[in-house]
């Protein structure tokens, strides 16, 4: 057990060590963060039950196998050969049923790999499957794979009984031919009853030895089964690799940057060209910017600065030298990326930022808050920079999370600086500081700018415009604008447009400003917009939370009970899910009762065989020729019930794993979305209950179950005949059988204590590995894979220290067992020869009362044998009910609630106080009112965590308030059904979640259970301005998009999003930022689109940007968690003193700085 436990905790290591060494290509194409997660917590499983205890067991049993048949052959040769004679259909028996378990495990692994991958994208993006109402889509995606996985383990059932059902008629078989030819030795060739009873006795001890080698074998083929992919990646050596130590490192990089003549596809979309061609040269020290509409090939520019990828033909240079050539994880060193979608680990804020630079000190850490504008609102918060940030950052807005992600970038100290609408979540006050900070760290950089909106680029000191990968012009903002059929001013001309009726309102409303700046002036707010969105664009299109460490978010103490405090679970609980079974679990019990009274009954015959031996010549023949029949017809009914058992118990056993899996799974996606903010509800510790515990769950239903039923008929039938041959030593026996039974049972209270723990423990290293790979372009960005690892390395110490302490005290255990039954063997035989001298009983009724407590004791073995299974079993189920008994506070699966069949939208905000439940120290609102007019489209408007998302997530009832009323049409917000009330509702986010599914599957996700027709999808998709660039994808709507959308561009989810939500055809309108990832073309359309949907609906905007809500019914202006003012633009302008009038100021001076 302690080899197995620091094997499998090397393989652990390993095999995250190899993920994290795999090119971003590796995780397009071949695997995925379910998939990984899968692996980490249940193959590991079945390696580590594979390496464990059973290798022991197995070589204990191999010993007493091959001692059997040493002293089989000193005492007869002869007839030991005989009996082997069967011994090459035992091995082809055997091989052959290894191997098809092999295959059939294998296929079970696979199909659930594919269910974990479902429990990790609905977990990590649950706001949005429970925005579309999509539970019940993902249950039954994941109920599809669970048939798979169901009938991949019935197989394996059935197998595994067949083959070990052909090995007992073998072993019966051959026993049968042993008292028939034994007979003949004696008659013929001067054997005497000893000696035969010698061999057989060993044979016999040294087969039942081999027999009970099968679990220990099939724990080995499965273990093989799962360690063979994991040793495929494990062996993989990626083309891009991380830890290669090859390549130049130099004193230090100037920044020029060539691609030339570059030829590039995506691995994952081999067949559709980005770049054929391409060239382009950044000079040292510049700032260089790249503009044209979304898919045109922008981001794919940084991703190959970043080497992310190589291209298929030309090169990518760094002052003169080929990417290849560098050493991979100094020359990552010397970038800092800004995304557009900023990835921030599920830990605190400090942690967050010391992912910039190894060995970072607080001051550093410091001042890199305060240059990127975010030292203020973290003062604020009760824990400062050690607040938890929540998984993928859902604790702060988005505008302070990429200030912290900006504050990670400035501490990287970067040469190349790649900005990728690095300020698009910005307010305007924040924007202007963060862009100065900015405009300060870029010098004497070279600094890379993707940007959709114009105003970003224009102090650029060369802009490239790149349409279908191609550079269609390049020159300075005032060149290029100088050129009116120039593609450059095609796009300011449609900026222009887009912009005429703001420009309008601001000339009505505040003081001149230039013909210049009025034209432009929300181009140069989009600069900051665009600046901000590159740090973790190459991370962030990865999911789940980063864990960073758990002793962070919870202290150790705390962490072994979660909040949720398993109970005692009662077996008769798991028997009830598993009462559609009864029929089929009787079936089986019969089966294995009738199979596990064989051995009993084939001992007391032996102990007639014996006797046989002594008897006179012409009785000799006739009865060994008898019970050579019988022991054929055991044979037979043995390999009749075995495969009955096995069958019937795998039914049983895999019908209770999928209805557990479903139940808990069915339970999870209707949890609150508060529940979810918590560390311990993870997708990577669900991920490892989903997958391992309920695994676990079976040892208490299925092969197992039939295993303690074989073993207690073996017991009583063992006890039965022992009293019938001599009751006086049946009672010696059950003064003996407590013994046993003691150490068996301290056994399995050692176990379950481990079991337990070491779960709870590994759950913490299961989250930092799934997480990690869940933002591995981050990961990679940021050369922080060795982090990673040593986190990872320190979370398992804990456990496989239990796991070495357990291996101890169970050899202890075990070994006293086997002491404590030869001391029964002794005791027995002593008894017996007093009973003989003493006439009170025969020979042969000690050999049947021996061979009763022989088959007796190997049942009670096995059942000791079992205790690992069991207490992590009991331990599984106790995991498991935790999950099941949650309650939802918040549970859109209840049908009740009020549907209007005429709802107008009309919502109202009446003193509500809120607070966030994992951040209760932190008021959001407190008597907070707000109301909204049907058909009216309101913008709230404020700084970066002033509380306009939590009017959303309010809304949606992610969340419910701690006091006061939210009403829509007059009703209370909590008298609605939950699903009908989300189902009024559309929303269109700043950071699109798409789930790894074709396009059309993703737009159609919007519509009640996915069932949208095709003309539908099409008709939304044109609405989005989408329909144009799926159609020029080679496979256009059947388009896989990949993990949260990894294979679109930032503008592509963004029109996908906005279909999404347009088929859905809502009352309540909710965008937040929907425009912002959009370029001036698309953006002009999709704003058109929307405003179109917009009437006779309710519309809440959520905006930094003013320009994009002037045309607001109503403007709410939002400070700390109050409205500070509300009104129309034009009225509200024209209070100079007012909050709004400064954010305009402010935002018109930055706009103006530019022009």
């Amino acid at each position: 057990m302690i080899t197995g436990e620091r094997q499998t905790a090397r393989i652990r290591g390993l095999y995250l060590k190899a993920i994290l060494r795999q090119d971003v290509a590796f995780f397009d194409n071949e695997t995925n963060t379910g998939e990984v997660v899968g692996r980490m917590s249940g193959d590991t499983v079945l390696i580590q039950d594979a390496m464990g205890e059973k290798v022991g067991k197995f070589l204990q049993l191999m010993s007493t196998f091959i001692g059997g048949f040493v002293v089989a052959f000193s005492k007869g040769w002869l007839l030991t050969l005989v009996m082997l004679a069967s011994f090459p259909l035992l091995v082809a028996t055997g091989a052959l049923m290894s191997m098809v378990i092999a295959k059939t495990a294998s296929r079970g692994q696979a199909a659930y790999a594919n269910a974990a991958n479902v429990v990790e994208q609905t977990i990590s993006s649950i706001r949005t499957v429970v925005s579309f109402n999509g539970e019940k889509q993902a249950v039954m995606n994941y109920e599809r794979f669970l048939k798979t996985d169901y009938k991949a383990g019935v197989h394996e059932g059935l197998v595994s009984g067949l083959g070990f059902a052909a090995f007992k008629l073998v072993v019966f078989g051959s026993f049968a031919m042993a008292v028939w030819f034994g007979s003949k030795l004696i008659l013929n060739k001067g054997y005497n009853g000893g000696d035969v009873l010698n061999v057989i006795t060993a044979v016999l001890t040294g087969s039942a030895s081999l027999g009970e080698t099968s679990p220990c074998i099939n724990a080995f083929v499965a273990g093989q089964s799962a360690a063979y992919k994991m040793f495929k990646t494990i062996e993989r050596k990626p083309k891009i690799d991380t830890y290669s130590t090859k390549g130049k490192i130099l004193d230090d990089i100037h920044g020029d940057i060539e691609l030339r003549d570059v030829f590039f596809s995506y691995p994952a979309r081999p067949n559709e060209q980005i770049f054929s061609g391409f060239s382009l040269y950044i000079n040292r020290g510049t700032t260089s910017a790249l503009v044209g509409q979304s898919g045109s090939g922008k981001s794919t520019v940084i991703s190959l600065i970043e080497r992310f990828y190589d291209p298929q033909a030309g090169e990518v240079m760094i002052d003169g030298i080929n990417l290849k050539d560098f050493h991979l994880k100094w020359i990552r060193q010397k970038i800092g990326l800004v995304s557009q979608e900023p990835v921030l680990f599920a830990s605190s804020i400090k942690d967050n930022i010391a992912y910039g630079k190894d060995g970072t000190t607080f001051e550093e850490i410091r001042v890199a808050t305060e240059l990127a504008n975010a030292a203020k609102f973290i003062d604020k918060l009760p824990q400062g920079l050690d607040t938890v940030v929540g998984g993928h950052g859902m604790q702060l807005s988005g505008g302070q999370k990429q200030r912290i992600a900006i504050a990670r970038a400035i501490l990287k100290d970067p040469r190349i600086l790649l900005l990728d609408e690095a300020t698009s979540a910005l307010d305007a006050e924040s924007e202007r500081i963060v862009q100065e900070a900015l405009d300060r760290i870029m010098v004497n950089r070279t600094t890379v700018i993707v940007a959709h909106r114009l105003s970003t680029v224009r102090n650029a000191d060369m802009i490239a415009v790149i349409q279908q990968g191609k550079i269609v012009e390049k020159g300075s903002h005032s060149e290029l604008i100088n050129n009116p059929n120039g593609a450059y001013s095609q796009l300011i001309h449609l900026k222009e447009v887009n912009k005429e009726s703001e420009q309008a309102s601001d000339d009505q409303n505040r003081s001149e400003i230039t013909a210049e700046s009025s034209r432009h002036s929300s181009l140069r707010y989009s600069q900051r917009m665009s600046h901000l969105r590159s740090i973790s664009q190459g991370s962030s299109v990865n999911s789940c939370t980063f864990g960073l460490p758990i002793e962070v978010l919870i202290p150790d103490d705390t962490w072994t009970e979660p909040e949720e405090k398993f109970p005692k679970v009662l077996i008769r609980r798991l028997a009830y899910l598993n009462k559609q079974e009864i029929p089929i679990l009787l079936l089986g019990a019969i089966a294995a009762i009738l199979n596990g009274t064989l051995f009993p009954i084939f001992g007391m015959l032996l102990s007639k065989v014996i006797k046989s031996f002594y008897e006179p010549p012409h009785k000799l023949r006739k009865d060994t020729n008898f019970w050579s029949i019988i022991f054929v017809i055991l044979g037979v009914v043995s390999f009749l019930a075995i495969p009955a058992r096995a069958y019937l118990f795998s039914v049983a056993g895999c019908k209770l794993i999928q209805r557990v899996r479903l139940m808990c799974f069915e339970k999870l996606v209707h949890m609150e979305v508060g529940w979810f903010d918590k560390p311990e509800h993870s997708c990577g510790s669900i991920g490892a209950r989903l997958s391992a515990d309920a695994a676990r769950v079976r040892a208490l239903v299925g092969d197992s179950l039939g295993q303690i039923l074989d073993v207690i008929a073996s017991a009583v039938a063992g006890l039965v005949i022992a009293f019938v041959g001599s009751w006086q030593l049946a009672i010696i026996i059950l003064a003996l059988i407590p013994l046993i039974g003691i150490n068996a049972y301290a056994q399995l209270k050692f176990m379950k204590g481990f079991s337990a723990d070491a779960k709870m423990m590994y759950m913490e290293a299961s989250q930092v590995a799934n997480d990690a790979v869940g933002s591995i372009r981050t990961v990679a960005s940021f050369c922080a894979e060795e982090k990673v690892m040593n986190l990872y390395i320190s979370k398992c110490e804990s456990p496989r220290k239990a796991g070495i302490k357990q291996g101890l005290i169970t050899g202890t255990g075990y070994g006293t067992s086997f002491g404590l039954l030869f001391l029964a063997y002794a005791t027995f035989f002593y008894a017996g020869a007093q009973l003989v001298q003493a006439r009170k009983a025969t020979s042969s009724d000690v050999f049947q009362v021996f061979f009763a407590l022989t088959l007796a004791a190997t049942g009670v073995s096995q059942t000791s044998s079992m205790g690992p299974d069991t207490g992590k079993a009991k331990n599984a189920v106790s995991s498991i009910f935790a999950i099941i008994d949650q309650q939802s506070k918040i549970d859109a699966s209840d049908e009740s609630g009020i549907t209007l069949d005429n709802f107008k939208g009309e919502i109202e905000f009446l003193h509500v106080s809120f607070k966030y439940p994992c951040r209760p120290d932190v008021q959001i609102f407190h008597d907070f009112s707000l109301t909204i007019h049907s058909n009216k489209t309101i913008a709230l408007v404020g700084e970066s965590g002033s509380g306009k998302s939590t009017v959303i997530s309010l809304l949606q009832r992610f969340y419910d308030p701690d006091s006061g009323h939210i009403k829509l049409d007059g009703i209370e917000i909590q008298k609605f059904q939950v699903k009908w009330l989300r189902q009024q509702m559309g929303l269109v986010s700043q950071e699109p979640v798409l789930f790894n599914d074709t396009i059309r599957a993703n737009i159609s996700y919007g519509k009640e259970e996915g069932n949208a027709t095709e003309t539908e999808i099409i008709d939304v998709a044109e609405l989005a301005n989408a329909h144009s660039f799926i159609s020029g994808l080679q496979k256009g709507y059947d388009t896989i998009v990949g993990e949260r959308g990894v294979q679109l561009s930032g503008g592509q989810k963004q029109r996908v999003a906005i279909a999404r939500a347009m088929i859905k055809s809502p009352k309540i309108l909710l965008l937040d930022e929907a425009t912002s990832a959009l370029d001036a073309e698309s953006e002009k359309v999709v704003q058109d689109a929307l405003n179109i949907i917009r009437v006779n609906r309710t519309t809440v905007v959520v905006a930094h940007r003013l320009s994009t809500i002037k045309n607001a019914d109503v403007i709410a202006v939002f400070k700390n968690g109050v409205i500070v003012e509300k009104g129309r633009h034009e009225n509200l302008i024209k209070n100079k003193d007012g909050f709004y009038a400064s954010l305009v100021s402010i935002h018109t001076s930055t706009n103006a700085s530019t022009a």
